[in-house]
């Protein structure tokens, strides 16, 4: 099985990153995980059901290596900037969870904030999250902003300008995952790579389908295990 998975994300996904023996947790087939989703509109699945979101997806293909949840936290709300994804984490009252998902930034974007604004606060995202997975870093996989110039509704707007910005956040959240010894998914080539497929696109027009999220689920679900 895990020949498998190797050789199924070296064909078909050669620019992006994987887990390369970095694997957050090892589990056998009797334990659990808990989950923190923190993020905006990505991360809540505006556009799907809630279980297609991409972390519920990610779950159920755990389940068929015998891995139970215990546990699936969302903080997200579509329309969020990484001061109010930041803010909301401050004033929950948050358990420690095995995994913490992080992926915010389109909507600074989107907004015109500062890239200095957006990494002060991403640093801050990124403290509480390592904190809440009680210092383990490699349990926070940092997942990169998707490039909406590539939806229906996305190519009304300035398009170039969109995927020049999307890029520079990514640059500086990818950076700011490798200081504090995160773990980083590219899922950006993702859909550069699908942008063809209008299966990808939720109807919407705007957010991913739930094809899409499946296919970030297979890659973090490699993160996740053994």
């Amino acid at each position: 099985m895990r020949r498998f998975a190797v050789l199924f994300i070296c064909l078909t996904l050669l620019s992006c990153q994987k887990p390369a023996g970095n694997e957050m947790i090892s589990k056998d087939d009797s334990t659990s995980i808990s989950w923190l989703a923190l993020g905006d509109s990505y991360t809540i699945g505006q556009g799907v059901n809630s279980s297609e979101r991409f972390p519920a997806q990610t779950l159920e293909l755990l389940k068929l290596r015998k891995i139970k949840t215990a546990q699936l936290t969302y903080i997200a709300t579509t329309g969020w900037t990484s001061a109010e994804l930041d803010k909301s984490i401050s004033q929950q009252n948050l358990a420690n969870y095995d995994f913490v998902t992080v992926l915010i930034g389109v909507n600074d974007q989107f907004q015109g904030i500062d890239t200095s604004v957006y990494s002060k606060n991403f640093k801050s995202i990124l403290n509480k999250a390592i904190q809440l997975t009680r210092g383990e870093s490699q349990h926070v996989l940092v997942l990169s902003i998707p490039d909406y110039s590539l939806s229906p509704e996305g190519k009304k707007l300035d398009t170039t300008k969109i995927k020049k910005e999307i890029d520079l956040f990514n640059v500086l959240n990818k950076k700011l995952a490798n200081n504090f010894k995160c773990q980083y998914l590219d899922i950006t080539v993702l859909g550069r790579e699908a942008k063809a497929n209008p299966a990808w696109v939720a109807k919407d027009g705007l957010h991913p389908s739930a094809i899409a999220y499946n296919n970030w689920a297979e890659q973090i679900r490699l993160f996740i295990v053994r």
